[in-house]
Parts: C-alpha cells; structure tokens; sequence
C-alpha cells in the first residue's frame, strides 16, 4: 500500500507527465519535445501559395479551423489537464499554419484525388510545429495528402480555461499509409439510412483517415436506389417513398465523401441477395420468397437472379452499368457470396435453361459472371467480388479483380494463391454486428452466427501478412470494417460503429510493430482520445473503460 503522499506526487506527476503525442491512426514517423504552444486569437491557416486552390481543399481549410476551435477536448489525464494552466499561460502563441505542394505538384481537387484506383492515391505528408510559435507547416505532394496532414493538425490540440494550446513541440511528422484500403462497409438496405446518417458516418470516417466507403446499397430485402432506366425497382422495392436514394442522394454523398478524402464503392450483390427485385420483375428470380427459407437462402426472404437465362443476364448487365453511371469510382462489387444451390435445383425455369443448353450450373454462373463483368469493365470499372468466387466457385475472372476476404481469416492464403490481390474483411475479426445475439424470430436461445461480440483490441491484433509469403503479402491491400444491419439503423449506428472501427483505420494506416502487446499497450489510451475526440464533434462513441481507467493510462491493465 502507497502512503497518502506518495499518491499525491504519482496523480500530479500523471497530470504533467501522461501522453501528449494522441494522434490516430498512428504516424508512421514521429518526433515531438516538450515545449507547450498557445493557439493565437487570431490563428489562421494559409493555402495562398496554392494557385486555384480547388474549392473542396479552402472548405477543409475552413473545416480544420472550426474543428480546432470547437473541439475544446480536455486532456485525459486526473484533473483532465487543469494542472497545465499555469504552463500553458507562459507559453509562445502559434498564429499560423501554411499548405504548400511540392515543386511540380497539380492542385487537382480533393475529391479526384480521392477517386483514383487505390494504389494511384498519394495521401503522403510532412507536418512541422516550431517551438517557438514562427508558424507550422504542412507540405504534400497532392491535395489529399494536404488533407490528411490538416487531419493530423486538428487532433493536436487541447483546451484549458478558454485557452487552446499543445504540449509536444517541436513537432515533425512524415506520414503515409502502409496499405492503400481502409474501409468501412454499411449496408443500408436491411434497415434504411438517411442520406445525413451516411455523411455523419464519412465524417467520422474522415477523421479516422479511413478511405474507402464500401455502400451496400441493397439486398433481397429492399432496393432503395434510384437507378435510371430502371426506377421500378426503387418504386416496387423500397420500404417506402422516402426511404430512397435518388441520383441526387447518391451525387450528394459522393461528393460529400470526395471532399473528406473518401471513394464511394457501390455493391449490387448478384446473383444471390437478389429477392427484392421480384417484385418489378418476378422473370428474373428463382425461388422469389420461397419458404421454408432456411432451404433456399441464408436469410429471408429468398430469392436469386436466374443466372441461366439469357434474358436476366441482359437486364442484369444493363442494371449495373446504369448503376455504374452514378458512382465515379474506379470500383464496383458485384458480390457472389451465399449462393443457395438448392434454389436452382428447385426452380424450373433455370432447370430448362440448363438442360437446353447442356451447361452445368458452374458453367452458367461463369457464364453470368463473364458478361455482367464485362460490362463493368467496359465502363472502366475494376471488379470487386466476395471471396466464394474464387475458393467455391469455378469462375473466369480479370486478373486485376480484388477479393474481399469475409467467411475467415483463415482463407486468406488461399486467396492469395490464387494470385488476387485481397481486401481484409474477415467476419472473425471485422464484423461489427457480431455478438448481439439471434434476430430470427422463433428462436429465444439464438446467437449471432459470428459470436463472439468482435472488441477493438481484437481487430486491432491482426495480422495482414500472417501465414503468406513475401510476395502473397504483396497481394495485400488493406481492409475494412463491415456493418450488416438487421439489427442496427441510424439510432444505434455510432456506438456499434465507433470507436471500434477505429481500430483497423490505424491497423491499415499504421500497420502493426510486430510486437502486438505493445501495440495494444501504446494504443488504448490513444483510442481513448480519439473516442472523446470524436464525441465532441458529434459522434456517440461507445465508452471503452470507466472514464476512471481513461484518464490513468494503464492502471486497468490485466496485469496492472
């Protein structure tokens, strides 16, 4: 037992001496001093030696300033940083940041940055914080790396007594991701999401340095897009009139994601998860609500597009091109997971289909494959895929398709064999719907099927490269977190998203030391900023320990 005095001294020593360097994700390099820094009154951010700025970079500029003087975060340390006062007050003032771009670098818009194929982004910086208050600096070599350092500098800040100040300069910082891919999927057709819940979620996203928003827009159970040529399914398939997107809605979160350094991915899921559209084209779905469910599909309703048929491969190339019109990314998911045999088998159209032309279900869903690809590549689309279309399926894809990695960690490798270049988004690791029990009615004992309820410190442990060669790991292009939604909607989508896919924005951002106990270590109270950060901007994080253990770094360790 600590005498009461030493106790004193070990709380006061916290206050000063706790962890100023809270960024996340993680720079990939670092240095910092000790000398505190106030925030001028009259504190600016200059990008006039950028000549025609795009609009979305001087809107970031604008945005990072508020967000400096809105944050108002309390350092987590007892006492919550009011010991810092009287240092803080003696202080230089820190009156400007100035953006610059490298010699020879084109101002090109955020947002087109943004939209270019992953591995073309450049999302590198350098940000400098004199100690003496001359003026701090952040230089890059496009706009999106401007971007992401004006990210850095808003998280560098505290506030006091009315007084906005840092205790760590010096400050260098380089930094760029180790992985091109850092993602978040939504799915918005279980339960539907309005357009301002999305932008709520890029936003915080932003803030995470995450890049690839992977939109599940719809399902068997409901077609909330508005796609021309094809507004029936909307007008049939969506739960109401106003849960839509309209091609307005999906321009607006497109380049609302474009200028916060973020592409849009779009996922129509064929052929499965196609029930929906049944009801404005029941030619084009086998086994259209067919019960008992549990035969004909992973969940209800039931229902896939009838691959064989001539017809339905034509309306089904035509969808997505039309949809691939509306989003300007360079990537499209097309899907190929949960393919229910069974509902060929029973369906006897698709039965005729194959018998008349002698093909093997095999052969025909490589046969589907082939066109509905090709139409995408036509519009200049790269095709992304579930992983079964390589490991359960004998099907012709390009060479540049990407794989996303969701059933198992464990099929990594043999993706990668395979010579794909792969997306992390294993359900073992990165589902966030995990552990909130059964939602099928009838079954009071049921269990989400990925139980255990998936913690940060768990996605943040894993390894991207584990058990592959040097050059599979190559092949390796990020991840992402996923949200399924049949138990979440814009009420509960923060606390179930944030901050836990915080933690594989920093894992793809960062990449792991190899020491992954340190890792852990060295993160949470990071993570614990971020969190409170991120609440004062708006966001309803979920509360990763008693504010108690937040505010004494490691005190609440296992071995504490």
């Amino acid at each position: 037992m600590f005498p009461k005095s030493t106790l004193v001294v070990f709380a006061t020593l916290l206050t000063v001496f706790a962890p100023v360097d809270a960024l996340w994700p993680q720079p990939r390099s670092l240095q910092t001093g000790t000398t505190p820094l106030r925030l001028s009154s009259g504190f600016d951010i200059s990008a006039s030696s950028i000549h025609n700025a795009p609009t979305d970079l001087q809107q970031a500029v604008q945005d990072a300033k508020t967000l400096i003087q809105t944050d108002k975060l309390q350092r987590l340390v007892v006492g919550r940083g009011s010991g810092d006062a009287a240092v803080v007050q003696k202080a230089h003032t820190l009156s400007k940041l100035t953006l610059s771009l490298g010699k020879g670098a084109i101002a090109n818009s955020i947002t087109s940055e943004s939209q270019k194929a992953p591995e073309a982004r450049d999302e590198a910086y350098t940000l400098t914080v004199p100690s003496d208050g001359t003026g701090a600096t952040i230089t890059a070599n496009s706009t999106l790396g401007l971007f992401r350092g004006l990210t850095t500098f808003t998280q560098l800040f505290y506030e006091t007594g009315g007084t906005t100040y840092l205790l760590n300069a010096p400050i260098h910082i380089e930094d760029s991701p180790a992985y091109p891919w850092r993602g978040l999927l939504l799915d918005t057709s279980r339960n539907f999401f309005p357009v301002d819940a999305v932008k709520h979620t890029l936003d915080a996203m932003s803030w995470n340095k995450m890049n690839q928003f992977h939109w599940h827009i719809v399902d068997s159970q409901s077609f909330p897009l508005q796609v021309p040529g094809y507004t029936d399914l909307a007008a049939k398939g969506a739960y109401d009139s106003q849960s839509v997107y309209s091609p307005q809605d999906v321009a607006d979160v497109v380049s609302y994601a474009g200028a916060r350094g973020i592409d849009v991915m779009v996922e129509i899921d064929t052929p499965g998860h196609t029930a929906v559209i049944s009801q404005a084209h029941p030619e084009h779905i086998a086994c259209a609500e067919a019960t008992p469910w549990a035969s004909f599909a992973n969940e209800p309703p039931a229902g896939q597009l009838r691959l064989a048929s001539n017809a339905t491969i034509a309306y089904t190339a035509g969808l997505l091109t039309a949809v691939s019109k509306m989003f300007p990314s360079t990537l499209f998911s097309t899907g190929g997971d949960e393919i229910n045999a069974n509902c060929y088998a029973q369906d006897v159209e698709t039965q005729q289909a194959l018998n008349a032309t002698g093909k093997t279900f095999e052969q025909a869903l490589d046969t589907f494959t082939q066109a509905t690809h090709k139409a995408l590549i036509a519009e200049g689309k790269t095709p992304v895929v579930w992983e079964e279309m390589v490991l359960a399926h004998n099907v012709t894809l390009s060479n540049n398709t990407l794989v996303l990695v969701w059933i198992s960690s464990d099929d990594v490798k043999a993706v990668a064999e395979k010579g794909f270049k792969l997306i992390h988004a294993a359900s073992d690791y990165f589902y966030l719907d995990c552990g909130g029990g059964g939602w099928v009615g009838e079954n009071p004992d049921g269990n989400s099927w990925c139980d255990p309820f998936k913690t940060w410190q768990h996605s943040y442990s894993f390894d991207p490269t584990a058990n592959l060669t040097a050059d599979e790991a190559k092949l390796v292009m990020g991840g992402q977190h996923l949200l399924w939604t049949e138990q979440s909607g814009p009420q509960n989508l923060d606390p179930i998203v944030w901050p836990r896919a915080s933690s594989s924005a920093e894992l793809w951002w960062s990449a792991p030391s190899g020491n992954a106990s340190a890792d852990l270590d060295t993160a949470l109270p990071r993570l614990h900023e971020m969190s409170y950060r991120m609440r004062q901007r708006g966001v309803d994080t979920i509360s990763l320990q008693p504010e108690w253990c937040a505010i004494r770094p490691g005190a609440c360790d296992l071995t504490a």
